[in-house]
């Protein structure tokens, strides 16, 4: 059973909800977000009824929860999450576009990247310092340097930035240069100690859903980040891995539609890892934000054919400007803005 308490809830009045679930016998895990508490109780909870926890005094409501994700699931929250990010908003009315280059690579490409983002009309800018890469003897990003370099060419442009995170031990790195958003990459999304450790900070999460994992698990994944009180998650499809060869991955929509149904959480779209190649990418961007899709992460390049990483599928300038143009259309077309 999860028991939500109102917004302001004393901790005299959680005390007497953990007190009233222990009297049942169950145990308790409590998961205090920025704005409210949230009580699970863990055990048998035949027993329990919501009677048992709705006239508690700071209690919202109480119910039985089936789904294995808990605290991300529409049960427990029926409303959509809007994660704001220094005034960006994801999960809204307004629809976000995070874009810049897969790798961050010199200060001249970071400041044509963070200039691009900006013209184009984005308002936030992702960008690679750690990557995961295939093979042992690929470019693996310019660590600590690289994340010093696009910060330095995003916030002068006022562009909070996106960049994925790899090992529980950069953590703290993260933290001390004050990263806006940490990214976790599709092949960490069941890494349960690093989604434990970002669950107890108080960052916005984008999870990128596994290669070859159900809607589920990825929502599971989820639930291990808001179990440690961090409430601040993005959900990213960006393609599974099928059979098909002909373009990177499968782009999976109705993904989108069933996280959007079973959980309350904003989910964005990376087309450009789904196609592979930058043809692709608009119109599989275009059909994303049709979906309902809260958002795109889209890879931009000031000289896409000079890209230290994934050339073939980075956007130039130009292009993501034009593109940015059709989705205001489709934006409208669903009854939403960009």
């Amino acid at each position: 059973m999860i028991i939500v308490m109102q917004r302001g809830a004393s901790d005299a009045e959680i005390d007497a909800v953990v007190a009233r679930i222990r009297e049942h016998g169950l145990s308790e895990h409590v998961s205090k977000g920025s704005e409210r508490t949230i009580i699970g109780a863990i055990g048998d909870e035949r027993p329990l009824e919501p009677r048992h926890f709705e006239p508690l005094p700071g209690v919202e409501r109480a119910l039985h929860v089936v789904k294995p994700y808990r605290l991300v699931s529409r049960e427990t929250q029926p409303e959509d999450t809007v994660v704001s990010i220094h005034g960006v908003r994801i999960g809204g009315p307004q629809l976000q576009v995070i874009a810049g280059p897969c790798s961050v690579e010199t200060p001249e490409q970071m400041a044509l990247s963070a200039a691009g983002v900006r013209a184009a009309g984005c308002r936030m800018m992702r960008g690679g310092a750690f990557k995961p890469r295939t093979s042992p003897y690929s470019f693996q990003g310019l660590g600590v340097e690289g994340l010093e370099l696009l910060l330095a060419a995003a916030r002068p442009a006022g562009l909070p930035v996106v960049t994925e995170l790899m090992d529980v031990r950069m953590l703290d790195t993260f933290m001390e240069h004050d990263v806006d958003v940490i990214q976790i990459g599709a092949r960490n999304m069941q890494n349960f100690d690093l989604l434990k450790e970002v669950g107890r900070i108080n960052k916005p999460v984008v999870l990128k859903r596994g290669l070859a994992n159900t809607v589920s698990e990825w929502l599971m994944a989820a639930e291990y980040i808001a179990a440690g009180g961090n409430h601040h998650i993005i959900l990213c499809e960006r393609g599974i891995r099928t059979f098909e060869t002909a373009y990177r991955n499968t782009l999976d929509l109705t993904a989108v539609m069933v996280a959007k149904r079973e959980s309350h959480l904003p989910v964005i779209v990376d087309p450009s890892h789904a196609g592979g190649k930058a043809w692709m990418v608009p119109q599989l961007a275009r059909a994303a934000i049709a979906a309902g899709a809260d958002g795109l992460l889209i890879e931009m390049h000031p000289s896409p054919c000079d890209a230290w990483c994934d050339a073939d599928q980075a956007l130039s300038p130009a292009e993501l400007a034009e593109l940015m143009d059709s989705l205001r259309l489709i934006a409208q077309a669903v009854g939403r803005t960009l």
